[in-house]
């Protein structure tokens, strides 16, 4: 798809991927409408591109939320496009994870995209060619100590986006899926860019992640992974997933030497 056709909803747009996307979709000719819990972020991204954005304020984990965001979908006078961006992370051994903390993350990376993308497909369906693209992770497809419920969070996002690319497949609505790995954002708290750093795990700028997405738009690419070597290790984990567990119990001591339930980054 032509970026300067697109009408895009973009969910998670005050968080550091989300300000690095919005930037260049709009330097590409873009209409967007931008979803975040952060009004003075929203604001300043409406007043530096004027007559490209609009934004409403709405927490995706609730109804009231989802309404609104449907609301001024609505309103917007044509929608071709919807990124589901807005996600959450705790780096912490499960069993520190309280209730309250697995529902937080389900909630906000499963449960308020399915809802929203649901709620949104009628308006997606009644442009000529339209596209959803769902951001996940390398943890993704590669499950990760230290992000059970991530992890959990991101497989479940993965493959809805892969069942709802087949049943879509008559429609207008093409499906699109993109990991990013590690990505310098405030998603990741300080113990991570620690574990990062002591691992030697690159970790990307969200203009990389950014360009990225707005590539994936360009060519329709269904699936994408990103930077080496976590693509080998997503390919050799549906391979050979027993060498990636061997792999990864040689950095179980270290994961644990940081992991403790610490405030999770967020992203919306």
């Amino acid at each position: 798809m032509e970026i300067d056709t697109c009408r895009v909803l973009l969910t998670g747009a005050s968080g550091g991927i989300g300000q690095a996307l919005v930037a260049q979709l709009c330097a590409e000719g873009a209409q967007l409408l931008l979803v975040g819990r952060d009004a003075n972020v929203l604001e300043t991204l409406k007043q530096g591109f004027p007559g490209q954005v609009q934004y409403v304020l709405a927490d995706l984990k609730q109804r009231a939320g989802r309404d609104a965001v449907v609301a001024a979908a609505s309103a917007f006078g044509g929608l071709n496009c919807v990124i589901n961006a807005a996600g959450i992370n705790q780096f912490s051994l499960f069993a520190e994870q309280d209730d309250e903390d697995l529902a937080r993350l389900i909630d906000t990376n499963l449960t308020a995209p399915l809802q929203l993308t649901r709620r949104l497909l009628p308006l997606l369906k009644q442009q000529p060619r339209a596209l959803l693209l769902n951001v996940g992770s390398t943890f993704g497809t590669i499950g990760y100590a230290g992000f059970s419920a991530y992890s959990a969070s991101k497989f479940a996002l993965r493959g809805f986006s892969e069942a709802l690319r087949r049943e879509l497949a008559d429609s207008p609505v093409k499906v699109l899926y993109l990991a990013p790995r590690a990505t310098r954002t405030t998603m990741n708290s300080a113990p991570v860019v620690a574990l990062n750093a002591r691992l030697g795990v690159a970790m990307d700028a969200p203009d990389t992640v950014a360009a990225a997405i707005v590539d994936s738009l360009r060519t329709e690419r269904a699936e994408r992974h990103l930077g080496w070597p976590e693509k080998l290790f997503v390919r050799l984990n549906s391979l050979l997933p027993r060498l990636v567990d061997r792999a990864l119990r040689k950095q179980l001591g270290t994961i644990k030497h940081f992991a403790h339930p610490l405030p999770e980054g967020d992203a919306q």
